[in-house]
């Protein structure tokens, strides 16, 4: 028990994965009580971490299309709250990230449908997305949760990939 109560503090969606998996070996026991919904409160438990899971890929998407209509339309009026925003999304991302969300999410699937927000986004405002931006996340996982992460190198990064495929 005292190596989930660590993995709990320590990764709550590797530690649901755990415990569900642990539920359904229990419930596969001959002469055990079925007066308990196993296979739902396993459910539920699973569900817990899968919750964290798309907290983190939210706010990952979040930062991206922030820095994309940055890249895209660097004197729109909101710039100045897109850059705060960015920081915000990224610093609540590394409170909440865990070990393994960096294997469940999928950071080119992220920054792809951030990429079509984002080009609605602009849209909306009579802007448009810059074209270079491609289907592959320009960031990896260290540097997404740096405490050094800096929205003017993030830019620059974008940017880079823009002119890359020009």
């Amino acid at each position: 028990m005292d190596g989930s109560a660590t993995l709990y503090d320590d990764d709550i969606v590797a530690w649901a994965e755990a415990q569900a998996g642990s539920l359904r070996a229990l419930a596969r026991q001959p002469g055990l009580s079925n007066a308990l919904d196993w296979e739902n409160v396993a459910e539920e438990i699973e569900s817990v971490g899968r919750s964290q899971v798309t907290g983190v890929e939210s706010k990952l998407a979040k930062m991206f299309v922030h820095l994309m209509k940055l890249v895209s339309d660097p004197d729109a009026l909101p710039q100045r709250g897109w850059r705060a925003e960015v920081t915000a999304f990224q610093r609540s991302m590394i409170r909440q990230h865990t070990p393994s969300m960096s294997r469940q999410i999928d950071l080119d699937q992220v920054w792809r449908h951030a990429r079509d927000a984002a080009r609605q986004d602009l849209a909306d405002f009579g802007a448009v997305l810059h074209p270079g931006l491609g289907p592959a996340c320009p960031f990896a996982w260290r540097e997404l949760l740096s405490p050094e992460f800096d929205v003017d190198t993030a830019l620059l990064r974008v940017a880079e990939t823009c002119n890359k495929s020009e």
